[in-house]
């Protein structure tokens, strides 16, 4: 068998040769998500559905699905880097589950379609915050308030909007001073417990057939990134980290609105 027709065999349904594609969106968005604490819900979603061609709901249950696998292995490498925060890290866990789980069994209930734009500005604006903080020639240090609502508020959106974890949470600690390298480790590591939420939910209403073709590529993608997050939080500046948050945060936020505009 030549290469161009091992290329055209087909695993659980997904040909070889569009695999990589999927591996590819799978280790971008946690390449940004592990450094930054944030997007890689909306990273996949975007890439997924702009470029791909998914539908909405299939590229947002992929996508649960896979941070579950994802968020655990960044947490445990930034565990390891020394980047958590466990007191951060207990006020946001209880909050943000149950907000996950309201989200998620309440999502049939709620017009996300409104929720949504809502949440998405909002993410833009705290975007263009932070970058203009980031390119000061100082960081003003300070004591994170707020932590239980905001992960309640974090885990909701999430659930309702397919993505708003890290941008939610990890952008309004920073905003008030925390120290990015442990924002985004300790945000990372909460992450799983509340996906593992949603996901839940998605395999009860779905079912387990749609685990199946790309959800494989975002798999060996995400996890094969995660350590390179992780070291990346570790040891880039604050102001450029600021700065990249910002930048990220904005534009994916900012991509979000026009294709909720254009459908």
């Amino acid at each position: 068998m030549d290469v161009a027709a091992a290329f055209d065999q087909t695993i659980f349904g997904i040909r070889l040769a569009d695999l990589w594609q999927f591996i590819a969106i799978g280790f971008a968005a946690q390449v940004v998500d592990g450094a930054l604490g944030m997007a890689f819900g909306a990273i996949a979603n975007t890439l997924l559905i702009g470029v791909v061609g998914m539908p909405p709901a299939q590229a947002s249950y992929r996508v649960h699905i896979i941070k579950c696998f994802t968020a655990a292995a960044s947490g445990i490498s930034h565990f390891l880097s020394g980047n958590v925060d466990k007191r951060m890290f207990l006020r946001l866990l209880l909050p943000g589950v149950i907000g996950g789980a309201i989200g998620a069994y309440g999502l049939s209930n709620v017009d996300a379609a409104v929720i949504k734009p809502l949440a998405l500005g909002y993410l833009a604006l705290l975007g263009v915050i932070l970058l203009l903080r980031g390119m000061r020639d100082t960081y003003e240090k300070g004591t994170a308030r707020h932590v239980g609502p905001l992960g309640f508020l974090g885990g909701l959106l999430d659930a309702i909007g397919g993505g708003g974890w890290g941008p939610v949470v990890s952008s309004s600690l920073m905003l008030q001073g925390t120290e990015p390298r442990k924002v985004v480790g300790t945000v990372n590591s909460a992450e799983f417990f509340i996906a593992v939420v949603i996901a839940g939910t998605f395999l009860d209403q779905l079912g387990g057939e749609a685990l199946l073709a790309p959800t494989i590529g975002l798999l060996v993608g995400g996890v094969a990134a995660a350590p390179f997050g992780a070291m990346a939080a570790k040891y880039l500046p604050t102001n450029f980290m600021l700065v990249l948050v910002g930048s990220v945060l904005s534009a994916s936020s900012t991509i979000g609105l026009y294709m909720l505009l254009e459908t």
